[in-house]
């Protein structure tokens, strides 16, 4: 099975960052708050799930794949996948223990486990990544774009324009003679061009380890942006996220729009607009 390059993994097309600004590291205030936070979150959780449950939007029951974010595993994108699977969803974890960054396993695992989903339920497979993993969904898509249905990104700093910039980068680089070589956190002009596929990247103005302009997509016919309110490891039981999760997932093959939240839920994300196509 072809596996993930090294190359493809740093994303890198040397163009500069098309917005002409930095990423502002996340505040020191909100990085020491920020798991706490998250573990606050799972009371709103707990209060919203059996609405999140009756009310969102169901499918066709396609397959997903989940990638959890740096020093994550499968553990840690649980409530996510149960969500996905009482909507009908083929939910799959990565299944390759804990994300420590893009190692010889990490690299060629993701490869021949999205290649053995799309074998096994002939259909496009749609990717959710959080953090480190939005950046591995987005390496997968631009390398199997013709098997992938659409791509949600949480939380993920795919256009750093400075590696050192997110909170995360001293533990990804303890890891770093295990991974492959040539392999670098991405920066900005790493994700210049857009996805030639559906892309939907989820931000907080609250992340405390990740700077939130970092992860925005710049504005076209199949890319979106949408701000929620929240932590950066509270992505995966936000009431918000998960229910922008199962609109996008809902939208039949070939037919994405941009999202629209809805009415009694619209204080639950930020300033919204519906870009123009």
């Amino acid at each position: 099975m072809r596996a993930i390059s090294s190359p493809a993994m740093a994303e890198s097309n040397g163009r500069p960052d098309p917005n002409g600004k930095g990423a502002s590291r996340a505040q020191r205030a909100l990085f020491i708050s920020d798991f706490p936070r998250a573990i606050g979150g799972f009371g709103w959780y707990a209060v919203t799930s059996r609405m999140l449950n009756a009310r969102a939007p169901r499918g066709d029951g396609h397959p997903v794949l989940v990638l959890p974010g740096l020093l994550a595993g499968d553990a840690s994108t649980i409530v996510m996948r149960r969500f996905l699977r009482r909507l009908g969803y083929e939910v799959h974890g990565w299944g390759l223990g804990r994300n420590i960054g893009p190692t010889p396993q990490a690299v060629h695992g993701m490869g021949a486990k999205f290649e053995a989903l799309v074998e096994r339920h002939h259909q496009k497979v749609s990717v959710i990544g959080w953090s480190l993993g939005g950046i591995y969904a987005r390496v997968l898509a631009r390398l199997k774009a013709e098997d992938v249905r659409q791509v949600i990104t949480l939380g993920s700093p795919y256009r750093l324009d400075e590696p050192t910039r997110t909170r995360a980068y001293r533990a990804y680089m303890r890891f770093s003679d295990r991974h492959v070589a040539d392999v670098v956190v991405p920066t900005s002009a790493a994700a210049a061009d857009p996805l030639p596929l559906p892309t939907t990247s989820v931000y907080s103005k609250f992340d405390g380890i990740v700077p939130w302009d970092a992860c925005m997509e710049p504005p076209g016919p199949q890319s979106e942006s949408i701000e929620v309110f929240g932590s950066h490891f509270g992505y995966g039981h936000n009431p918000a996220v998960l229910w922008l999760i199962a609109d996008r997932l809902a939208q039949p093959e070939g037919e994405w729009k941009k999202f629209t939240p809805p009415t009694f839920a619209r204080r639950l994300f930020g300033r919204f607009r519906v870009e123009a196509t």
